[in-house]
């Protein structure tokens, strides 16, 4: 079976060598032991630890007959949701799709996201696209009180129970969603939605594989057997990669690298790094702590960010996302003219130019001063992306324990959703509301 690699050789350089790594292995064995134990900060959401060991058939049945249903009797689908639940969904469809799926033709129904951004053109422009046209909604969140989510899906609703009957609605409409408690799963039981559960003891950025994630990737037409399976794998036989990254990247941020570029050579790969920064930055960003998660999409950013990434503040490193094999072949033909030059590759396969771009742009950044890790995915697909998600999500704990952080919770964010309460005189928010007012006086 194809497995994901992990290397941090080119890591090594005046300010990191070989053995403060090594010296902070037994300190990321320990965080993954601590993991185990269920003793650690942030405990209490553990839930994704053994998650995709835990998926029976009979879950996984269930999520293949709802997605069946919106797949055949709808055009689109729009999950709502935001932050963790939509970026995971969104970085393995992405992934796994088509690069120009939007422009042809398909068999089920198109996924569509909303809820995830308080844009009003956004959502006038999604509601102009579904309009007339049946479409179902994924509606994601435990509590359905999140602002950006719970505004898309109140307008979502209300068009299609217009637009299809209340009936047709209720049946093309999943909720996933907490357990027992909350206003959505209120309004699910009350019209008699089918629901998925968000487990009380997993955060969002780590929810992908529940089926927050497992049912839009699913509805999309992708094989979510084979994505759990792959996170079965490194889940039972991984955990040395885990070690090395959390080690690895501890150990860069110590000796004074504070920003972390998550580098991709692959376009399906930008919203895997979307998703990547929200696990990572809302996991350590605390506590006057933790590297920051930046990303770029090579080749094309290294004719923007590349002059900075080359030559400016020598406070980054680079983990790179480099895939092995492509799902096609094209080659490059000879020219007689050859006014452009490039008779010299010409035969050979465009993914070898853009395999000799990466190592070339690793050499000149190593070079530069940039240290590289690299994890290699043999090819895009389910399995290798299950493998990779589970990698990310376990050494993320593991670092943030490195790190000496709570890697599970987020209290920062909620500091702009007081504010904007308050501006909007939301009940219960008025003294926040008379002292924000008073600054402006």
């Amino acid at each position: 079976m194809k497995r994901i690699v992990f290397k941090y050789q080119d890591a090594f350089t005046a300010t990191v060598t070989d053995a403060q790594i090594q010296a902070l292995k037994p300190a990321a064995a320990d965080a993954a032991r601590t993991l185990e134990r269920g003793d650690g900060a942030g405990n209490d959401f553990l839930g994704w630890l053994h998650l995709p060991s835990s998926i029976d058939e009979a879950q996984i049945a269930a999520i293949e007959q709802s997605a069946r249903l919106l797949r055949e009797e709808c055009e689109y689908v729009i999950t709502i949701g935001i932050g963790g639940s939509y970026l995971g969904a969104k970085a393995v469809i992405e992934a796994l799709s088509d690069n120009f799926a939007a422009y042809k033709p398909t068999s089920g129904a198109r996924i569509l996201f909303a809820g995830n951004n308080i844009g009003e053109d956004y959502l006038h422009n999604l509601m102009d696209l579904v309009s007339g046209h049946k479409f179902g909604i994924i509606v994601i969140s435990k509590s359905g009180t999140t602002t950006e989510p719970a505004i898309a899906f109140r307008l979502l609703k209300a068009m299609l129970e217009q637009q299809e009957g209340k009936q047709w609605a209720a049946r093309h409409i999943v909720a996933v969603t907490d357990a027992a408690r909350g206003a959505l799963r209120k309004l699910a039981t009350e019209e008699g939605y089918v629901t998925y559960v968000i487990p009380d003891n997993v955060g969002g950025r780590f929810s992908v594989l529940t089926p927050v994630g497992l049912l839009p990737v699913a509805v999309a037409g992708f094989d979510i057997r084979a994505l759990v399976a792959g996170a079965v794998e490194m889940e039972q036989s991984g955990e040395q990669l885990m070690i090395d990254y959390a080690a690895a990247r501890n150990a860069l941020y110590n000796s004074g690298k504070k920003i972390e570029i998550l580098v991709n050579f692959d376009p399906r790969l930008h919203f895997l790094a979307e998703w990547w920064k929200q696990l990572y930055g809302e996991s350590e960003g605390k506590d006057g702590k933790g590297i920051f998660p930046a990303a770029v999409d090579f080749t094309t950013d290294l004719h923007s960010m590349g002059q900075w990434i080359q030559d400016g503040e020598r406070t980054i490193f680079e983990t790179v996302l480099s895939v092995g094999d492509q799902h096609h072949q094209v080659v490059i033909p000879s020219d007689d003219a050859d006014l452009d030059g490039l008779n010299y590759i010409a035969g050979r396969r465009v993914d070898e130019v853009n395999k000799m771009a990466e190592l070339g742009t690793k050499l000149a950044h190593v070079d530069g001063g940039v240290p590289n890790l690299l994890i290699t995915l043999p090819t895009l697909d389910e399995h290798c992306l299950g493998q990779l998600i589970y990698f990310f999500e376990k050494a993320c704990g593991m670092s943030g324990y490195v790190l000496g952080v709570n890697p599970f919770n987020q209290p920062g964010v909620e500091a702009y959703k007081k504010n904007m309460f308050a501006l909007l005189n939301k009940p219960g928010y008025e003294e926040q509301s008379a002292a924000i007012q008073a600054k402006f006086k």
